[in-house]
């Protein structure tokens, strides 16, 4: 019986972490681009990308800065190009959808739900900030709330439908799941779908493994075989809940996006780095790892060729 294929995904910069926390985490084009592309050859199927300004780091989801990135990973990588509709806390829908919208990818993200998002408790650890921007940011999700309506994630995904594009799936509690189960019961998701749960963040879910197997549990009963379950650990959690996932029969994301460590107190280094401790983990425990053009298969993807960019 041949190995099972684990999908690694990596979430390379996201909107959570600012500059000063790391000076490993991407915020030019060319850094977000050799990131991706580092990632993929170490591994991963999918890169899960989000886009800063350049002159201070701060999220941007406007289509010029995606647009440089982008064009250089498809020219020199197969890996699987997935778009953020998240952005940031900050962002109106509009601004969140505009990039996928335009670019068509074969997979973008989508929050299933509004949430209360903490950002604040990284003040305990980081306490020096390069940018007059990052403290207030972080201060800020104290009383800000990651606005996702039912109105708005129907306008996502009819926004998308005609191009084909799929969606990673973000449940960060369990109502996110009935949530899911509800579009999909409207006929507005079209199975398979690529359920991402999320972990460990302050107003979702917490990390712990009863968490993990409720999560699965439910979406198993709500979904059965239409989807693949993938998941991921914020922070200190990220490498121990990929070992759940992948022991459970799931997938796996990783990335600075979610978490800037690579052990007890020390800096990952790179996204790559990450990707290739996740894979030495899925080897570990008898898997082998999906390539882009395998993930595209499981996923039931459009392929790289009906982008636009």
């Amino acid at each position: 019986m041949p190995a099972r294929k684990v999908i690694i995904t990596c979430a390379v910069t996201g909107s959570i972490h600012t500059p000063s926390m790391s000076p490993h985490i991407p915020i030019t084009a060319g850094q977000i681009a050799d990131a991706a592309i580092e990632a993929a050859e170490a591994g991963a199927a999918i890169v899960h990308l989000h886009a800063r300004d350049e002159r201070d780091g701060r999220p941007d989801q406007s289509l010029e800065a995606f647009s440089p990135f982008l064009k250089v990973i498809k020219q020199k990588s197969d890996v699987v190009i997935n778009i953020t509709t998240g952005g940031s806390q900050t962002m109106t829908v509009d601004e969140r959808l505009k990039p996928v919208a335009t670019f068509k990818p074969e997979i973008a993200s989508l929050n299933m739900g509004s949430m209360n998002f903490g950002l604040f408790p990284m003040l305990n650890r980081f306490t020096d900030f390069k940018y007059d921007w990052e403290r207030p940011y972080l201060e800020g999700s104290k009383e800000r709330i990651f606005k996702n309506t039912f109105a708005d994630i129907e306008r996502i995904l009819t926004t998308c439908a005609d191009n084909d594009t799929r969606f990673e799936i973000e449940c960060y509690d369990i109502g996110h799941l009935y949530t899911l189960s509800h579009f999909v019961d409207r006929g507005l998701v079209k199975p398979p779908f690529f359920i991402q749960s999320v972990f460990g963040l302050l107003g979702g879910i917490g990390s712990h493994p009863e968490d993990v197997m409720m999560m699965k549990r439910t979406a198993d009963r709500l979904f059965g075989h239409d989807y693949n379950w993938s998941v991921l650990g914020a922070g200190r959690n990220q490498m121990n809940i990929a070992a759940m996932s992948v022991a459970m029969g799931g997938n796996v994301r990783v990335g600075l996006e979610d978490s800037l460590w690579i052990g007890p107190g020390k800096l990952a280094e790179s996204n790559a780095q990450q990707v290739s401790t996740v894979r030495a983990i899925i080897k570990g425990l008898g898997c082998e790892i999906a390539t882009p053009a395998e993930a595209r298969e499981i996923l039931k993807l459009k392929g790289g060729d009906r982008v636009a960019f």
